[in-house]
């Protein structure tokens, strides 16, 4: 019995793991479903600026052609 002190540490390490868990999905929802797509990781605002800049190109390109 004296070798299973380690036991009691499963419960709360399981509670931290499980909120970790949940707080993660829950921040990917909210993200979701505010911006309509998930969040991509490592996306700072020079990222930012540069997805505009290449949707601005886009769109110029395609009403040129037309």
């Amino acid at each position: 019995m004296a070798k299973l002190f380690w036991l009691e540490a499963v419960l709360p390490l399981g509670i931290i793991a499980g909120m970790l868990c949940v707080m993660g999905n829950a921040q990917y929802y909210i993200h979701r479903a505010a911006h309509g797509r998930p969040k991509h990781v490592g996306n700072d605002v020079w990222d930012v600026a540069m997805e505009r800049r290449d949707k601005k190109l886009m769109e110029e390109y395609s009403s040129a052609g037309n």
